[in-house]
């Protein structure tokens, strides 16, 4: 294997001085490596993920809610059924059609997104089809606790959404982490397809530069990496945030000490 390709300049394809020179060398307008290349394409994969995730999570912590609202509160039927929509809906059509219909339909329905880059396009079709996924964790994680935390919390004078930001949601996020780090994961991933609308990404990087070099076990060996060491860092995160909220004495917080 031939890894001196990642310091071959992309434009001429011969061997440069600097394996980073456009990194290091950016007011000399010098040729980019394909390790610059590489590096800033992980860059754009780690951004266009942590923008989704940050959609996923503020969409499916409302959607699970709302599917969880009891059936004396004044609309409920309708809430709960919008959120269950959303979710039979989101989860069900593949995430890449979900790209192009972002890209291709909604900007010519709504102009104002015309001018959005495509990369925030893909932050939605991720955000959205994750946002369903997260909506039936955050369900589960509520519907687990016993019904005597919700009476108890109206007992003592707090209204339906203060029962909820403050006793429910707060508890069931403890019990969902573990799932919650799968779903993280599996967004990093995911970001793949934005190699579809011309996003460059690490799959897209790997297309093109295993094309121009004719090195497709270094280019793609390379990118594989990057993606595994990303989900295991975002892993990583997760366990050290599980261990931080557990609730002292329980048994998931004995599980994680050890």
């Amino acid at each position: 294997m031939d890894w001196g390709v990642f310091c071959k300049d992309t434009i001429t394809g011969e061997a440069a001085d600097n394996c980073l020179s456009s990194i290091f060398q950016l007011g000399k307008d010098a040729d980019p490596t394909y390790l610059d290349w590489l590096l800033k394409a992980w860059g754009w994969t780690l951004l266009v993920a942590a923008l989704s995730l940050v959609i996923a999570l503020v969409l499916g912590t409302l959607m699970g809610t709302l599917r969880t609202i009891p059936a004396n509160v004044k609309g409920s039927k309708w809430l709960v059924g919008f959120a269950t929509a959303w979710v039979e809906v989101f989860r069900n059509i593949p995430v890449l059609v979900q790209v192009f219909v972002w890209y291709h339909v909604v900007p010519n329905i709504f102009p104002v997104m015309k001018g959005l880059p495509a990369y925030w396009l893909v932050c939605f079709a991720l955000g959205f089809y994750s946002s369903a996924r997260m909506a039936e964790q955050v369900r589960a994680g509520i519907q687990s606790l016993s019904s005597g935390q919700r009476m108890a919390a109206l007992a003592l004078g707090l209204s339906t959404y203060q029962s909820y930001r403050y006793v429910i949601l707060p508890t069931a996020f403890r019990i969902i982490i573990p799932p919650l780090t799968s779903e993280c994961m599996n967004l990093i991933k995911n970001t793949s397809v934005a190699f579809a609308v011309s996003v460059p990404e690490l799959t897209l990087f790997a297309m093109q530069a295993q094309e121009e070099t004719s090195r497709g076990v270094e280019i793609y060996l390379a990118v594989t990496l990057l993606y595994a060491f990303s989900a295991f860092g975002v892993n990583r995160i997760m366990t050290l945030i599980e261990k931080r909220v557990a609730i002292p004495g329980t048994r998931s917080n004995l599980l994680t000490s050890h």
